[in-house]
């Protein structure tokens, strides 16, 4: 028999072993019962650290700018690469210093303080980079045009963001020119960054600041700037209208410049930006995320899908960005046998479709693929910040606990009246797991809504009230998702793209994944058309043809009936060499829709899906006709 020391011992021996052998079992146990614990402890943590550090941010007196931040990386690594373009490479001191030349340019010729909107015309070039920076360290806010527009939208853009001063490329004079009647009557001063112009009203700067002073600014130019402060004037991609002017607080770019690092992007990283610096996506998670991260940006004027990967491979690319189309126009260039020799280990974007995803990584390797989900003038947005392939997010304990987390949910939506669906009561009606519904966020001091620059009536109109209780006030998404019962967030459609027809939603992205299955179409752009007689509107589809191939009216029909009930299934559709897209390469479709189906309009070929013959058919003007008098049914 033991004696009650060694059998003390033995017992403490056995409780040690019990306790290492459970803490060896549990990583099995949470990847069994809680397969996403240790990726939510991640994101949570690094998410709590940026929350943190804004919050320090915002009580800092002076207030703390991402300005302030580039001169800390300025102080800090002053010969390190920070913008690689076109063979050039662009050290953090340099782009300092042509910065300042900038600044100093303009508060000389231009008069320009603290507080002055200037409007930015230029396209990808690292002159765009330090002659925002020029801006910010006087403090004036900028509007980046998107350079592919003209004429009256260009005029449009400029205007609402109530700029008195246009800085231009010398390559898009006539743009300027074509608006420039306007602008005089406005009493706008135009400058040109180059060093010569024969066109009176535009004058040329490119002398002055090649000549100006690169000595530092005094932070006391800028010293009336606080977090809420206006920095930048973002537009809207146009696909449904004409571009809205977002306001973007300081708030704003500091919570967007925390996506690289929310997504594990480091100061080692290379960071390849090849979308529009105009945009969000390029120029507040790419550029200014780079600044808050310290890390080098290889900048593109635009993307090429054929130029890419020996973009990625030349400069040693370690986080690429995409939007749109872009990863399924990487998967559409013919396989190469070094397609997986590459150092990108992140991707950071929004809008790809599940098939192209998978395709992406099956192709080109282990990427993490950080798809998120945001507006520029939203305040709410998620993050794929796990391995599930389609998802845009994920509803976690810090969303629903945090104070700088707004209080988000899904609520019942009505797509023929596009609006929501109210109780008796009048608040909205909240959807269940796996229920689509209308995304909104509530408006709050930590999460506000500042809305669109001259433009009230739309501002009004993301704003939705008596939401949970009377009185509340909500930010309206106006894009439709899905949360489904692992608390994976997805996302459906916009509002205006989903469509009623024959009493049932229509999701415009689902039909175009399917249409693109099939094996002559390479691209889709669905929407919904009136017919008049009818409720609603039904399915119409333009699509662009694979190179050499025809369209199959009888392989169409059949791949459209294996995947989608009839209702879903477009009635024409419409061949084009092209699809319109924005410069985010987001799919055009306000025309589209105007257009219509008539064959005496529109030069283009289409087709009708005629369901007792199971194929698509030549749209005729007969059949036009017969399906407007109804001799045909729909």
């Amino acid at each position: 028999v033991l004696n009650s020391k060694p059998r003390c011992l033995l017992v403490n021996m056995y409780l040690w072993i019990t306790v290492l052998a459970g803490l060896a079992l549990l990583p099995a146990l949470l990847k069994t019962f809680f397969p996403y614990f240790f990726q939510d402890c991640v994101y949570m943590y690094r998410a709590l650290g940026c929350g943190i550090r804004l919050n320090v941010y915002k009580r800092k007196t002076p207030f703390y700018s991402i300005v302030d931040c580039f001169l800390y990386a300025v102080k800090k690594h002053p010969r390190k690469a920070f913008i690689q373009f076109e063979g050039k490479t662009h050290s953090y001191e340099e782009v300092d210093k042509e910065s300042n030349k900038v600044a100093n340019a303009l508060r000389s010729e231009a008069g320009l303080r603290e507080g002055d909107t200037v409007a930015l015309f230029l396209g990808n070039e690292p002159r765009f980079v330090w002659t925002w920076l020029g801006l910010a360290k006087l403090g004036c806010p900028a509007a980046l045009l998107n350079f592919n527009i003209r004429s009256k939208s260009l005029l449009h853009c400029f205007s609402c963001c109530g700029a008195s001063v246009l800085i231009a490329a010398a390559e898009l004079r006539d743009a300027v020119e074509e608006i420039l009647p306007a602008l005089k009557e406005k009493g706008i001063t135009v400058y040109l960054l180059s060093d010569e112009c024969t066109t009176d009203g535009i004058q040329c700067i490119g002398q002055a600041i090649a000549k100006a002073s690169d000595t530092p600014l005094s932070p006391s130019l800028r010293s009336n700037i606080h977090i809420r402060t206006t920095a930048l004037y973002i537009y809207t991609s146009g696909t449904t209208g004409l571009p809205k002017a977002a306001y973007v607080t300081h708030e704003r770019v500091w919570a967007s410049s925390f996506i690289q690092g929310v997504c594990g992007v480091t100061s080692e990283d290379i960071f390849y930006i090849n979308l529009p610096l105009y945009h969000s996506a390029g120029f507040l998670i790419g550029l200014v995320g780079s600044i808050e991260r310290g890390n080098t940006v290889v900048l593109r004027r635009k993307f090429s899908a054929s130029q890419f990967w020996d973009d990625c491979r030349k400069h040693n690319i370690t986080v690429m960005q995409y939007i749109g189309e872009t990863l399924r126009y990487l998967c559409n260039m013919p396989k190469k046998a070094n397609d997986r020799d590459h150092k990108v280990r992140i991707a950071i974007g929004n809008g790809v479709r599940a098939d192209v995803w998978k395709e992406f990584l099956n192709r080109f390797g282990r990427i993490h693929v950080g798809e998120l989900y945001a507006a520029t003038e939203g305040n709410v947005g998620f993050i794929n910040y796990t391995d599930k392939v389609g998802v845009v997010g994920r509803i976690n304990i810090l969303s629903k606990v945090s104070d700088d987390m707004p209080f988000l949910a899904l609520r019942k939506f009505d797509i023929e009246k596009e609006e929501p669906v109210r109780n008796a009561e009048g608040l909205c009606i909240p959807v269940g797991k796996d229920e689509v519904g209308l995304l909104v966020g509530k408006i709050t001091k930590h999460t506000p809504f500042v809305g669109y620059a001259g433009n009230e009536q739309q501002t009004e109109k993301k704003r939705l009230g008596d939401v949970f209780v009377k009185g509340d006030l909500y930010f309206n998404s106006g894009d439709l998702l899905r949360i489904d019962h692992e608390n994976f967030v997805y996302f459906h459609d916009r509002v205006g793209d989903t469509f009623r027809w024959k009493g049932e939603n229509v999701a415009t992205t689902e039909v175009a994944d399917i249409l693109m299955m099939v094996d002559c179409i390479e691209e889709a752009n669905v929407y919904g058309v009136k017919v008049e007689g009818h409720e609603g509107r039904i399915g119409m589809a333009a699509v662009k043809l694979k190179e050499g191939r025809e369209f199959d009216c009888v392989n169409t029909c059949s791949v459209l009936a294996n995947y989608l009930p009839v209702y879903a299934r477009p009635r024409f559709i419409r061949i084009q060499n092209s699809l319109e897209v924005t410069g985010t390469f987001k799919m055009k479709k306000v025309k589209l829709v105007e257009e219509g189906f008539d064959p005496t309009l529109i030069r283009d070929p289409l087709y009708f899906l005629d369901l007792p013959q199971k194929k698509y058919v030549p749209l005729s003007q007969e059949i036009h006709k017969s399906i407007v008098s109804q001799d045909i049914k729909l």
